[in-house]
């Protein structure tokens, strides 16, 4: 063991560290900064540790067209003659767009104003690749370069992430380090196994050797994580939808739960929790696959809501979801869409400014591949978040100046 690790290089000792320790405690670190993190930042005050940020992957590429449907524009309907959404199905939230019948359960969001639909969000140079693009995505770099930490990561590290907090991000239901790569932050597969067996402590003996006392410090930060996390199990009114999106929206219910002891007190819980929900990626016979995401995607929406509420966090919470790209203007020949560009995404909270944001689809203006241009590049979305729910300064998160959408009221 002692060999093997003086030859470990810091990417290998994390992945070492998190297969070691998700065997043990259905628990999988996912980055860490480097030791002394915690001395390297600002501690927040007590009003910011309490913020939530909810990130809802819509994995494989949503059909923004068929999300936020622009109705009223005949070439919608001259495009797609079998897939576009009719007139009198679409719930109208202006004379213009609407949303898809089966996100219903959002409407009350956005009768609150709590509700924010952003259009035509994209970026330069767009990869129609599923893999480059996400991580264009999670790590809000440019096209044409690679960067191996996340957005979120760089907000912690920009003057967010405190040692108060229990962990700087849990992800449920996922693997990949997504926004969150290199930030402190543990992955919950199995929620139950992570909060009952969480127990786990290393018996490997300390020494000289750098490369494990840092394994051995990881070790210990993922003990705390599943300390602050495990508890007594939050009884919600609020019902969630059965299945695999449902079962992540009700366990990021508890993860927040398990955090109530430390609002107000300075002390921090999570302050962002990430789900997935796909595949999206709607190739062939996309209507009613794209029918049963978007009632899912709309219910999970509507049960973080209720059940957030239950807890008095949802004025404290912003849920937005983000998607590696949106589908092709045109419809292709097997009644599916292909991969395309810009689409619409949603940003729901107490806190949020609700309305629609951006502008509508513009199909006189595509491109030779017949996509639509983006008006709203993605890192716009990011930069609000970090300048407005954070507090940080956003051209450290971004890499660059992007104006705030001003979707958030705080």
């Amino acid at each position: 063991m002692n060999t093997m690790n003086a030859h470990l290089n810091r990417r290998q000792l994390l992945t070492h560290s998190a297969r070691f320790l998700g065997a043990a405690t259905g628990v999988a670190l996912l980055g860490a900064h480097a030791p002394g993190w915690a001395q390297s930042v600002t501690q927040r005050a007590a009003s910011a540790a309490d913020r939530i940020l909810v990130l809802i992957e819509l994995k494989g590429g949503n059909d923004g067209l068929n999300t936020v449907v622009p109705y009223a524009n005949p070439q919608y309907a001259a495009m797609r003659p079998s897939l576009a959404i009719k007139s009198d199905e679409v719930l109208k939230i202006d004379s213009r767009v609407g949303l898809h019948p089966e996100l219903k359960a959002l409407l009350p969001l956005w009768e609150k104003n709590e509700l924010a639909v952003v259009q035509g969000v994209g970026y330069p140079q767009p990869n129609l690749s599923h893999f480059r693009s996400i991580e264009i995505w999670e790590s809000a770099s440019k096209s044409n370069e690679t960067l191996d930490d996340g957005w979120v990561a760089r907000a912690m590290k920009a003057g967010y992430g405190a040692t108060p907090f229990t962990a700087e991000g849990v992800l449920i239901g996922m693997n990949d380090f997504g926004p969150l790569a290199g930030a402190r932050a543990v992955s919950l597969n199995n929620p139950e196994a992570f909060v009952n067996q969480a127990r786990f402590a290393s018996a490997m003996p300390t020494t000289g050797n750098a490369a494990l006392r840092h394994l051995l410090q990881v070790e210990n930060n993922i003990s705390q994580a599943a300390a602050g996390l495990r508890g007594e199990r939050f009884n919600f009114v609020t019902p969630f939808a059965q299945g695999a999106f449902g079962n992540s929206v009700r366990a990021a219910a508890q993860v927040v739960a398990s955090q109530r002891a430390s609002v107000g007190t300075g002390q921090g819980g999570v302050p962002v929790i990430t789900l997935s929900l796909g595949s999206f990626d709607t190739h062939q016979n996309q209507l009613g696959t794209h029918a049963n995401l978007m009632r899912q995607l709309g219910e999970g929406m509507a049960a973080l809501k209720g059940a957030l509420t239950e807890l008095n966090a949802w004025d404290r919470t912003v849920v937005m979801t983000f998607s590696e790209f949106g589908r092709r203007a045109r419809q292709n020949n097997s009644n599916g869409t292909d991969h395309g560009t810009s689409a619409p995404h949603f940003v729901a909270g107490g806190a949020v400014r609700g309305g629609l944001y951006g502008q509508e689809p513009d199909f006189s203006r595509l491109d030779a591949a017949q996509n639509l241009f983006y008006t709203t590049d993605f890192r716009q979305l990011y930069a609000t978040v970090a300048q407005d729910w954070w507090g940080v300064k956003p051209e450290l998160v971004v890499r660059g100046r992007f104006d705030a959408v001003n979707f958030l009221r705080t």
